[in-house]
């Protein structure tokens, strides 16, 4: 378990200079710098240099063994990255300065996700212990999904670019693209812990969190500290049928759609294979492979926020 050793922690702020529609580099760095001059703390400022970047430093700077309060600069793939860095080292803690387009990560805490605009209401913040999800060996900080949506995911950061789009905007413009010119499903072998399903799914999703592409949220009482992961099962259907249904699943309302074509799992560890790639997108940040496995880790990573901050607010 992690704790605060007053003056002896380090303070450093992982930033990508990419995040976003605007350059928020300079802002972040006078944010350091008034946490300097203020509180006497330690702070360093580090720039990412390409994908996966985050990570590497993140994952560096624990294994000094220092105190360590981390901040991620950017969105939700920047939390990502520094999250899979730091995860399962317990000298080390991490919170976000969100600067990305959707930053979705941040939505599960409610009103309170303005706060962590400012690093002054950030620093000295409670920890607290966060699951993540395991999938092939990288952490995945909210929401693991494959498929469709996964696909979706895959082709959204083309439509972001524009300026006409919002997060939300891009996100239902690739939506449109993906259901228009491809297959809703694939053929799976699906395990459910010991249990085995074969058939043609369009989406299997695995929920640490609630929020996902620009905010859409399949599984409102999943929770990130409470030890279960929420997997989503969405049989192939029509086109006619995915518009249809896409609405109640992305407000989180599959209780109300037909079991036979929407599930949802606890089960703990969740495998998929196939005999062509599987799209999967961890917070963002896509990649393929022909056999998936997706399992809890368990109170895996320190976080800490604003003081009274709430990672569940939005659960219900």
């Amino acid at each position: 378990m992690y704790s605060s050793w007053g003056d002896l922690v380090r303070h450093v702020f992982i930033i990508n200079p990419a995040a976003g529609r605007r350059n928020q580099v300079g802002r972040i760095y006078a944010m350091a710098d008034h946490l300097r001059q203020s509180h006497g703390l330690d702070c360093t400022c580090l720039l990412t240099e390409r994908p996966g970047g985050a990570t590497e430093m993140a994952r560096r700077l624990a294994e000094t063994g220092e105190a360590l309060r981390v901040y991620a600069c950017g969105g939700d793939g920047t939390v990502s990255e520094v999250a899979g860095g730091l995860a399962g080292f317990s000298n080390a803690a991490m919170t976000c300065i969100p600067s990305g387009t959707g930053n979705d990560f941040l939505k599960n805490f409610g009103e309170d996700w303005s706060k962590f605009l400012d690093a002054e209401k950030l620093w000295d913040g409670d920890v607290f212990p966060l699951d993540l999800i395991d999938c092939n060996g990288r952490y995945c900080l909210t929401i693991a999904c494959n498929g469709i949506d996964a696909r979706v995911a895959d082709s959204v950061h083309r439509f972001s670019r524009s300026p006409l789009l919002t997060g939300r905007g891009s996100y239902l413009c690739s939506v449109a693209a993906n259901f228009l010119f491809r297959s809703i499903g694939q053929h799976w072998t699906v395990w459910l812990d010991e249990e085995r399903l074969e058939g043609s799914f369009a989406l299997v999703s695995m929920c640490n969190g609630r929020y996902y592409g620009g905010g859409s949220m399949p599984v409102p009482e999943a929770r990130m500290d409470d030890g279960v992961l929420h997997t989503v099962l969405v049989r192939s259907v029509s086109r006619w049928t995915f518009a249809r249904l896409f609405g109640p699943y992305s407000a989180g309302e599959y209780a109300s759609l037909p079991p036979e074509l929407i599930r949802v799992s606890t089960a703990r560890k969740v495998r998929i294979q196939s005999g062509g790639d599987i799209v999967s997108c961890l917070d963002g940040e896509t990649f393929r492979s022909r056999d998936v496995v997706m399992q809890l880790a368990d109170k895996h990573l320190n976080f800490f926020g604003p003081k009274g901050c709430n990672c569940n607010a939005t659960a219900r």
